[in-house]
């Protein structure tokens, strides 16, 4: 309204206002970087290859298995291939639709050097 009438408009700039910057980094990096190794853990080879077999035993191609656990086709892959980030959820569907007990890394939780975790205590 102001404007329109010609009447001075006071404006005040913001400090980082309109900028779409993001200064922190994705929010595993940090986990990554203090790490001694430097590369996420990947689909270990015995799981990879009880998968495929499981799949091959039922005779489903890897789009069939993606339909029935509700992934893509490219999950599935990446699983047999060896390039997935192991996801629990993700194998616990395989495991379920492919009727077949697929190995498993202990959790990072869990000391494996501790004996009293079986009995709920802290380690």
């Amino acid at each position: 309204m102001a404007r329109r009438d010609g009447a001075d408009v006071e404006t005040v700039k913001k400090f980082g206002g309109g900028g779409n910057k993001q200064t922190a980094g994705p929010s595993n990096a940090r986990k990554l970087e203090d790490s001694e190794e430097l590369k996420h853990d990947t689909v270990p080879r015995e799981l990879r290859l009880a998968i495929q077999r499981a799949r091959m035993d039922k005779k489903w191609s890897q789009a069939e298995l993606a339909r029935a656990i509700n992934e893509r086709q490219q999950v599935v892959n990446d699983y047999e291939s060896g390039k997935a980030i192991p996801n629990n959820q993700v194998i616990s569907k395989m495991e379920r639709v492919l009727g077949a007990r697929l190995p498993r890394r202990p959790s990072k939780k869990q000391n494996p050097l501790c004996t009293r975790h079986h009995n709920n205590l802290a380690c």
